[in-house]
């Protein structure tokens, strides 16, 4: 298999966020054909379509940088039934000017991490929708909804096996997803 350059996408800001940390674990696990790195999303200023003319060199830089993968993992926490707003964010920022997209075309996989028990399944779901307008062909299965988050971690090493097991499956099959689906 050929190595891919995947795009890690953390929708959380916080340094210690849970997304994070599952995160990176998904890439301690990668198989060695994914080549997967942390794309920050914290220094974009938010969208404004009057800025496509002539965009701020953050905005063409974060572009660029997306267009050098072949596929992207989207690793969220959920806020209000949704996924981020910095998130939201680079997804705008990465979709635009229209018709010049860094997302399109790109597979892609969702996990989605919380606290609470629902694994945060609206922001997962909630960005599929966007997923399909971008073009991005997302994995279906195996789902990721990685629950009672706060109770997985001895600091950044996951404590709990069968979770460990789970996010190994997950990234295997992520990493044959990516394959298929790329150029």
């Amino acid at each position: 298999m050929a190595t891919r350059k995947i795009a890690v996408i953390v929708g959380s800001l916080r340094k210690e966020s849970f997304s994070r940390k599952i995160a990176k674990t998904l890439m301690l696990q990668a198989p060695a054909q994914l080549e997967m790195e942390i794309v920050d999303i914290g220094q974009l200023p938010l969208y404004n379509q009057d800025a496509d003319d002539a965009p701020p060199a953050v905005y063409t830089e974060f572009r660029a940088k997306i267009n050098e993968f072949d596929g992207v993992l989207w690793v969220t926490p959920e806020y209000n039934r949704s996924v981020p707003g910095v998130l939201k964010n680079a997804i705008d920022v990465g979709s635009r000017p229209y018709g010049q997209s860094a997302w399109n075309g790109k597979p892609c996989g969702v996990v989605s991490v919380s606290p609470g028990a629902s694994g945060a399944f609206g922001a997962n779901h909630h960005l599929r929708q966007s997923l399909v307008f971008l073009n991005m062909p997302a994995m279906q299965q195996p789902e990721a909804y990685i629950g009672n988050a706060a109770k997985l971690f001895d600091g950044d090493k996951l404590n709990n096996e069968s979770t460990e097991k789970f996010l190994q499956g997950y990234i295997d099959a992520f990493a044959a997803w990516v394959e298929r689906h790329a150029d």
